[in-house]
């Protein structure tokens, strides 16, 4: 079967590989579309950084690595003691792969698992293949009233909904996003969702900030032009938002949302930094800040995200700026990712499965 393989850096190969087998508890997919996720462009530029070169300890997967964890797929053969999904429905995949036993996992914070390991990056197989082998409670069935392009995007979305939860929003709250990426935009959208009653979102790059002003629900701001924080004081009466999902990963969006929340304010770090950032404590000490990590989402999001997306409040879609197909996936995908002045914003690859659009 063709699949997109990762070899090293620089180094992404569609080339045959071996079809999957499925033992008990594993059900055997046909993915519809599959994203390319931050992470994947990560190791595409600079890894093998989480794609491990020596067997996991958990799934003993390493390098060669076939890609993609954010798609969605077909059920097309479930192996013994799987009884929650069955052949033909249509399901999105929640890639993480805990050991259910250390101390993370027996209080339920399953994505701080410590030998966790990841559908797509350090499993046995990944979703930009025509065939993929799962574990039975990685996968959600879709309703009706979910597509398949936004089965694909549960994921990030989930991404985007655990950094804006970490923030503290309630309805009627104000929030700062700095960085309108995928995850980025997907926080605008869920900030939305959520009850927020003003968003302002930083973006440097004009395309994307077209795209968010085309949701109609946020103010965007261009951080080459503006001081941020004081544009932000402008629109707030002086006050500042009530939190921030930095969703950049740069020292000046991390910078400007420390700066741009109000006293007793909260920033959620949601952006994957690949270098080290400074912070002030002390003007995080005067203004009472909360500055909050997040990683990844809890694994029992989806049935819950999916819910929001199935009730048309969470219209995860819209951030998709092409769908591709997986034979140019280097060209028309990670090379243009990677470009920072380029009119990609998130894309979705098209798999054997898929049929629409």
């Amino acid at each position: 079967m063709r699949a997109a393989v990762f070899h090293d850096r620089h180094d992404v190969r569609v080339e045959d590989v071996p079809a999957p087998k499925i033992g008990p508890g594993e059900v055997l997919l046909r993915p519809f579309f599959c994203g390319i996720c931050g992470t994947d462009l990560h190791e595409y530029a600079f890894g093998p950084i989480v794609i491990p070169t020596e067997p996991h300890a958990l799934t003993g997967a390493k390098a060669p690595q076939v890609f993609g964890h954010e798609f969605s797929a077909r059920v097309v053969e479930i192996g013994s003691d799987v009884d929650s999904v069955s052949v033909g429905d249509r399901v999105s995949v929640m890639p993480l792969i805990t050991c259910g036993k250390c101390y993370y996992c027996r209080r339920g914070l399953n994505h701080l698992c410590v030998v966790m390991a990841c559908t797509g990056l350090s499993w046995g197989g990944g979703g930009i293949s025509e065939l993929v082998a799962v574990q039975e409670q990685q996968v959600s069935v879709l309703p009706d009233s979910v597509s398949d392009v936004q089965g694909a995007l549960i994921e990030p979305a989930a991404v985007a909904a655990y950094g804006v939860d970490c923030t503290g929003l309630r309805a009627g709250d104000t929030i700062l996003i700095t960085g309108a990426g995928p995850i980025g935009a997907l926080s605008a959208l869920y900030a939305h969702a959520s009850g927020a009653s003003r968003i302002i979102v930083s973006e440097p790059n004009e395309k994307r900030r077209k795209l968010i002003e085309a949701f109609g629900i946020a103010e965007v701001l261009d951080p080459t032009q503006q001081d941020i924080p004081a544009a932000v004081r402008a629109l707030t009466g002086g006050i500042g938002v009530d939190a921030a999902a930095e969703c950049s990963g740069h020292q000046l969006g991390l910078t400007a949302a420390l700066e741009s929340v109000r006293s007793g304010g909260t920033v959620a770090q949601v952006g994957l930094h690949v270098k080290p950032a400074t912070i002030d404590p002390m003007a995080m000490a005067n203004k009472d800040l909360t500055l909050v990590g997040t990683w990844c989402y809890p694994v029992y999001d989806w049935p819950r995200i999916i819910a929001l997306v199935a009730s048309g409040r969470y219209p995860v879609e819209k951030v998709v700026s092409e769908i591709i197909d997986v034979e140019n996936i280097v060209v028309d995908g990670f090379d243009r990712l990677l470009d920072p002045h380029g009119d990609a914003q998130k894309l979705l690859v098209r798999v054997g499965g898929a049929t629409t659009p």
